[in-house]
């Protein structure tokens, strides 16, 4: 009988510091740890508390199996999220890749702040052959092969996808590049946010931009915080790329979803690092605006259609959905009462895991606060035609907007943002229903039930 080869443990991390995630809380004198995304609660014993404590505290993590195995958990959890030093890999090992189509001055723009990077330009047949562009299409053939075209033809280890549009902050590259010591990690996606202008429009993609992600870090994964990232700006492996064959040119809209996804379901960590930067400019006319908004909900369907399960319009327990259809119907106290009763056992349940009774009813009413902010979204994004017919559909219509007018209400926003908030949604929703008769396909309508309760 011969012994099998030893194999070799996670050493990637060693080293390494982490930060607690927002959501991170500790209970049981930290073996008992809420957080994460979704909202995880795991147990830990004497020592893996010790070591969450120490972490978090600034100290790196240690080289011992026992040390990465946690570390690699609490990762992939979204308890913690990796804070790395200076990488292995530099600039000189990434290259630009920009598509672009009759925007010169916007390329112009963003050649003066990527500097001496080393830079694929392809046109994506403009009407008028941009100068400086490396390789060009004598017609239009889309952001998917256009970004095709350039990452297959840069020779360094990771590829920089900025679209023509965007311009990011010096430095950017910095919070970035470390990440890939980690060979888990195939690509990281800067922070995208709304270049700061004058006009309501201006004001509502600074605070809103439908590619921003928002200022956490963030294990990238569907249904979660962050469920994909936008490659108006992604650095990835080019061997990640090649292996897949890139991005799939049959999309017109939701390539960048596609591929992220794709990424994952390979076994690679897709990562989400708000630390760096990358501003973009919002589209100047609310008629550009809005058609945006509409092509982006397109993407639903064929998304839906490649990727089983990931994209329903919202995704909550059982008895959660039982008691909102029941409140749809009209029968409000049933429903009440539905969600009482499967509240109570999961409160006790909790309890008996460690989770103080404070702690515990939190949680659930979170839970639920959560599930019925996913309805009302799905009401606005997707289902609002099939309730205008009715008076009690109407009124669950217009219940659906609360959420839109608290925020509005507790930020100040005023009316032409609120105004812009509906707006938003509306003319998703008009491109998430254009996909479905399309494709032939309800899927991006259709709530999902899982069996989990918070």
């Amino acid at each position: 009988m011969t012994a099998s080869p030893e194999v070799p443990h996670d050493t990637a991390l060693a080293g390494w510091r982490v930060v607690p995630d927002a959501s991170l809380r500790h209970y049981a004198e930290g073996r008992v740890v809420l957080g994460g995304s979704p909202t995880r609660l795991i147990w830990l014993s004497a020592s893996g508390a010790a070591l969450l404590d120490r972490w978090c505290a600034g100290e790196p993590i240690g080289a011992a199996p026992q040390d990465t195995a946690l570390a690699r958990r609490l990762l992939h959890i979204g308890l913690v999220h990796p804070l790395p030093g200076t990488g292995r890999l530099t600039p000189a090992d990434v290259t630009v890749v920009v598509p672009v189509k009759d925007n010169p001055t916007g390329l112009a723009r963003l050649r003066a702040a990527t500097g001496d990077l080393a830079t694929i330009v392809v046109d994506d047949g403009s009407a008028a052959p941009l100068l400086g562009a490396t390789h060009r299409h004598r017609a239009p053939a889309g952001p998917a092969a256009t970004r095709n075209t350039g990452w297959r033809h840069a020779d360094t280890a990771l590829v920089a996808f900025l679209d023509s549009d965007t311009i990011p902050e010096s430095g950017w590259l910095d919070p970035i590049l470390g990440l890939f010591d980690d060979p888990d990690v195939a690509a990281v996606a800067p922070r995208v946010r709304g270049l700061p202008g004058d006009g309501a429009l201006a004001g509502y993609e600074t605070d809103r931009s439908a590619l921003d992600m928002g200022s956490g870090p963030a294990a990238v994964r569907p249904m979660t915080r962050v469920g994909y990232v936008p490659t108006a700006a992604l650095v990835a492996r080019r061997d990640a790329l090649a292996a897949l064959g890139g991005f799939d040119e049959t999309l017109r809209f939701g390539e960048d979803v596609d591929l992220v996804w794709r990424l994952i379901a390979a076994g690679h960590t897709v990562r989400y690092q708000p630390e760096a930067t990358v501003w973009h400019q919002p589209r100047p006319t609310l008629r550009g605006w809005l058609r945006q908004r509409h092509d982006y909900g397109t993407s639903a369907a064929p998304l839906a259609t490649r990727h089983p399960r990931l994209l329903p319009c919202a995704r909550a327990n059982r008895w959660t959905l039982a008691a909102a259809a029941l409140a749809a119907t009209g029968r409000s106290g049933l429903g009440l009462a539905v969600a009482a009763a499967s509240t109570a056992p999961l409160l006790r349940t909790l309890r008996r895991k460690g989770l103080p009774a404070r702690a515990a009813l939190t949680l659930t009413g979170e839970g639920q606060l959560a599930a019925a902010g996913m309805l009302a979204a799905a009401v606005r994004r997707g289902w609002w035609p099939l309730l205008l017919p009715s008076k009690r559909g109407r009124r669950l219509l217009a219940a659906s907007l609360l959420p839109c007018l608290i925020e509005a209400a507790t930020g100040h926003k005023g009316l032409r943002w609120l105004a812009l908030r509906l707006a938003d949604d509306l003319a998703y929703s008009t491109g998430v229903i254009t996909g479905c008769v399309r494709h032939r396909t309800a899927a991006p309508l259709l709530p999902q039930a899982t069996d989990r309760q918070s």
